[in-house]
């Protein structure tokens, strides 16, 4: 099905059909045996959670005597830290495969096998935010302290992350070893791997320079490409693609170049929220500024200020003190920082429905649209 918007003078007028579009985008999208695709994504989404206490079996296993008491603190850390997000990432491998899987039937084992994988993107994002959490010494996560904040954890914190992307491998031995697509999910999950620990690596390093001269707008795309774009966006929907044996260099790249694009969005929304988000809507406070972070904010602002307002960033931005985060935040106000965000937001958005036009034909379109419709105007 095509869906064509008409043309509106002003991207906003545009936005606003757009908006209706991909909120009822689910219901105008193929009928799979009578049942509407919002429907069987609820349906999915029930049974990935019915699903998790067989997940956690998988991980855990029949442990010794020996490894009990490191077993049992291996649980509770999976517990705390695996479930409470919104698990798009998991889901979208659900949703990717149901697009592709089309009209067909799938059984039982197939079903199974699209939630094991839709869980090693959770399990590898909970290991990445677990060690985040520590290098940035933030506070809450998902409405709830960090893990390492928890009384006795602290520093074990950073060997649970380990044993939490370790997960990933022995969920994907037990029920892919012996499938053809298991080369190339292992060499996928070890690449976006890799490419998300040089993004976190980008991050940490980049630091202010003489008047910020590092925080530039070409290394805030680098860092969000590696940090963010691969494994939030590529992965989930590239493991579906090769459950379903599509292993075409060309279709990964171009789908590859849709997913990035995205990600830069989203990444974008991350660091808007950070500044303007509400902490009992996003269920994190927002340390960015204090963490002398390469904010997309800041990279905007610093395009923007004059001499008066730059010695104030440069006095401020960075320092751990609430007088100091407030002053950061004024020069925002001033610059009417939201009005940039707002005008970028609806650029962006033409611009990627322009690239999902151009899709792969192999890619059902409704892949990306539903994923774009989850991250527009979102708030947390």
């Amino acid at each position: 099905m095509r869906f064509v918007l008409p043309y509106f003078k002003g991207a906003r007028a545009y936005f606003c059909v757009a908006k209706q579009y991909f909120t009822i985008g689910s219901n105008l999208t193929m009928n799979m045996n009578s049942v509407s695709r919002k429907a069987q994504l609820v349906s999915d989404r029930k049974k990935f959670d019915e699903l998790l206490p067989k997940i956690i079996d998988q991980i855990i296993g029949q442990p010794c005597k020996e490894t009990k008491d490191a077993m049992d603190h291996y649980q509770k850390s999976v517990m705390y830290n695996l479930p409470g997000g919104k698990m798009n990432r998991g889901l979208t491998v659900m949703a990717t495969w149901r697009c592709l899987l089309g009209e067909r039937t799938a059984s039982d084992e197939e079903y199974f096998s699209a939630i094991v994988l839709a869980y090693c993107v959770e399990l590898l994002q909970a290991s990445f935010l677990v060690a985040d959490d520590v290098m940035d010494q933030s506070q809450t996560r998902r409405g709830k302290p960090c893990w390492y904040k928890k009384e006795n954890i602290g520093l074990v914190a950073i060997n649970d992350a380990f044993m939490l992307e370790c997960s990933v491998y022995k969920l994907l031995d037990i029920n892919f070893q012996d499938k053809k697509c298991y080369p190339n999910l292992i060499t996928l999950l070890h690449r976006t791997t890799f490419q998300t620990e040089t993004g976190q690596t980008l991050d940490l390093i980049t630091k202010p320079g003489e008047n910020f001269c590092n925080f530039t707008l070409e290394r805030y795309k680098a860092i969000v490409r590696w940090k963010t774009g691969y494994y939030s966006f590529y992965l989930p929907v590239a493991l579906a693609m090769y459950m379903m044996n599509i292993t075409d260099k060309e279709i990964h790249e171009r789908t590859k170049d849709i997913l990035l694009e995205m990600g830069e969005f989203f990444q974008i929304q991350d660091d808007y929220l950070d500044c303007y988000g509400d902490p009992e809507v996003t269920g994190k406070v927002g340390t960015d500024i204090e963490d002398t972070k390469c904010s997309w904010l800041l990279v905007q602002a610093l395009q923007r200020v004059d001499q008066e307002q730059m010695n104030v960033l440069k006095e401020n931005y960075g320092v751990n003190d609430p007088v100091a985060v407030a002053k950061v935040k004024e020069i925002y106000s001033k610059l009417n920082m939201k009005k940039v965000y707002q005008d970028y937001e609806e650029i962006s958005y033409l611009k990627l429905m322009a690239l999902i036009d151009k899709a792969p034909s192999e890619m059902p379109k409704e892949i990306f649209t539903e994923l774009a419709g989850k991250i527009y105007k979102r708030d947390k």
